[in-house]
């Protein structure tokens, strides 16, 4: 679906919802969850948490409906929400460094979906390494597949400085899998 299919269809939902209409909120909630589950698992670290955070996004969102603004895409507004959740979450709680190694996996064999497995959980260890910042960019443009762009909307930064902030996070990031002894194939 191009973007301004996205836009229309959002803008539509979002405007039912405004008007009380649960079903709207119903599909905007299964058009999202799981792009909101996965940002905030990268960003915290373990489902339970990932969890918690992306029923508050939600809850925030909607509790918050009336202020968004049409012109821009509800997919950017709500991941704007869901990284100010988890940052907050991190403060709040100061997340201890688990690292959930339960992630699902979707490869087909048993011996590739231990080593996908095995991979996942280093990468997710690694960026937990990153500070707040840095694993933001990571988790909007290698998770999410956000532009630069979006990603300067999403957190309020001009583009230059995503693009210097994900050069630096990607540098830290590969020392960080270096260090934990898994190399690129």
């Amino acid at each position: 679906m191009g973007r301004e299919m996205e836009r229309a269809r959002d803008g539509q939902l979002v405007l039912r919802g405004q008007h009380g209409d649960k079903r709207a909120l119903e599909e905007l909630i299964l058009l999202y969850q799981d792009t909101i589950f996965k940002l905030a698992f990268r960003m915290l670290g373990n489902t339970e948490d990932a969890a918690d955070a992306t029923q508050t996004t939600f809850l925030k969102a909607f509790e918050n409906l009336k202020s968004f603004d049409p012109k821009f895409r509800f997919f950017s507004w709500i991941y704007r929400i869901a990284i100010n959740e988890c940052l907050n979450y991190r403060r709040r709680d100061r997340v201890s460094e688990y690292v959930d190694e339960s992630i699902p996996d979707q490869s087909a064999g048993p011996e590739l979906a231990a080593r996908d497995s095995e991979l996942q959980a280093s990468v997710q260890a690694a960026l937990m390494t990153l500070n707040d910042d840095h694993r933001a960019v990571i988790t909007l443009r290698h998770f999410g597949e956000l532009s630069y762009t979006e990603i300067a909307s999403v957190l309020e930064l001009p583009e230059k400085t995503v693009r210097s902030r994900l050069f630096e996070a990607r540098a830290r990031l590969k020392s960080a899998m270096e260090r934990a002894g898994v190399t690129a194939t």
